[in-house]
């Protein structure tokens, strides 16, 4: 049967799923997948005991067992790795090692040893014929991560959603865009899948991941980065970190909000767009004794520069050099 064919095989029904992992992205993915109709068949977790227990909580809520690579059955038509960047393909060996164990040495002689080599051929077959896809979440890293599995006989892919993934908060994946890549079975299964949780799927080469991830860090993690740079700033003007956090979300909101309907452009306001580079020189000297948050300011003011209206520009092209 070719990859295709088994593909479309598979989507007529809707694979069954093995999370390999059980930290934020995987409660969230599989917690999704269960309410969307996939059975969630086992949770693989490390070895140890803080891994076992979050794997045992999360298959309690999906109805799946909690196990280790060791352990595990892979009955699952799909293995969906949820673990971090440094840990997929040690994780994807292992479990192609467990997929593809040989038959114990002959040490002993007989119709007995024969007997247990054809047994064991043949429970190894069910088990390679019923995993036939492999999917990992990393944003970084191309799908050749699960080489191991892919030489298994595996289809594999890539499958990053573009949303942030933390503890005691669970996103909705509704509309929210999955980057794929892969092979060609394997990427049909995974926009499938996608289409079911409510997402959408786009196609990422895989030479183009590194750059897709570093905007991706930007867009949550560097973007929380720069929340806090905001606290050092309101820190100057007097303002505890809690009453910055509070205070600042409203203007925030409203500008997130005016730049998903109106753009960047449009929704641009405060001294550059005037041109006011009298105010920036009071904004500069203010932030001296905060340097992170002067180099921050300087930075973003600059980029302004280059990408926004702003009046006024070669004035406030010198003052931004000086």
């Amino acid at each position: 049967m070719t990859g295709r064919t088994i593909a479309k095989t598979i989507i007529t029904k809707d694979p069954t799923v093995a999370i390999v992992g059980a930290g934020s992205l995987a409660s969230s993915l599989a917690l999704a997948l269960h309410e969307a109709g996939f059975k969630i068949t086992e949770i693989v977790a490390r070895n140890a005991p803080p891994s076992l227990r979050k794997a045992r909580a999360l298959a309690a809520r999906v109805g799946a067992r909690a196990v280790t690579a060791n352990s595990a059955a892979l009955d699952a038509s799909l293995l969906w790795f949820c673990v971090p960047d440094r840990e997929i393909r040690g994780a994807a060996s292992a479990l192609a090692a467990s997929l593809t164990a040989r038959t114990p040495a002959n040490h002993k002689s007989g119709v007995r040893c024969k007997v247990q080599n054809i047994v064991q051929k043949k429970a190894q077959k069910k088990v390679r014929n019923n995993v036939r896809f492999a999917l990992h979440s990393s944003g970084a890293l191309p799908s050749r991560e699960l080489d191991p599995l892919r030489q298994a006989g595996l289809a594999v892919a890539s499958v990053h959603p573009l949303m942030t993934f933390v503890a005691d908060s669970r996103p909705s994946l509704q509309g929210v865009p999955f980057a794929i890549e892969g092979d060609d079975a394997a990427t049909r299964v995974a926009r499938h899948i996608v289409r079911q949780l409510g997402g959408e799927s786009f196609h990422l080469p895989a030479p183009r991941k590194a750059a897709y991830h570093a905007w991706a860090t930007m867009t949550s993690p560097l973007l929380l980065a720069f929340l806090v740079t905001l606290e050092d700033a309101a820190s100057a003007a007097g303002f505890t970190r809690n009453d910055a956090r509070r205070q600042s979300l409203p203007i925030i909101r409203q500008t997130l909000a005016n730049y998903a309907r109106l753009g960047p452009a449009r929704s641009f306001s405060g001294p550059l767009v005037r041109g006011d580079a009298a105010t920036v020189a009071q904004h500069l000297a203010a932030l001296k004794k905060h340097p992170g948050a002067c180099e921050v300011y300087l930075a973003l003011a600059q980029s302004a520069l280059r990408n926004l209206p702003v009046k006024n520009r070669e004035k406030l092209k010198r003052l931004l050099r000086a």
